[in-house]
């Protein structure tokens, strides 16, 4: 795992907590995987699902009935993130506030993180 023994990967917000806790009751789900993947005119994406199956590589984060699994492929990109979910008048949608986000596109859909090999010395030095 990465990260720094101790310390949640992600957290959420009470908003967050409970709208994931509800969904996972909904669709008899284990809770929700994020990850990352190449895309999007910034260069990367959240990706998002409901599983059944929690994978044993897999960063696990339980918060007020709510569970999110970190993809291990997106652990260190992830680390220190807070998930909230925001309800507008237009939409409703899960926000992640990234202190490793470097940029993102004008509609908020993809993203650029810190160079690799900064991220894993602001690890290490925490």
């Amino acid at each position: 795992m990465f990260g720094i023994p101790g310390k949640q990967a992600v957290t959420m917000t009470e908003r967050a907590a409970r709208q994931i806790a509800k969904l996972m009751d909904q669709g008899g789900t284990q809770g929700l995987r994020i990850g990352v993947k190449k895309g999007g005119c910034a260069g990367m994406e959240y990706t998002m699902e409901y599983v059944t199956e929690i994978d044993p590589l897999d960063e696990v984060v339980e918060q007020d009935g709510a569970r999110v699994m970190i993809a291990p492929m997106a652990q260190m990109f992830l680390f220190g993130t807070e998930i909230d979910y925001e309800v507008s008048l237009l939409e409703a949608s899960f926000q992640f506030r990234n202190p490793n986000v470097t940029d993102a596109c004008g509609c908020g859909e993809s993203i650029k993180f810190k160079d690799v090999e900064e991220l894993q010395a602001e690890q290490s030095d925490s």
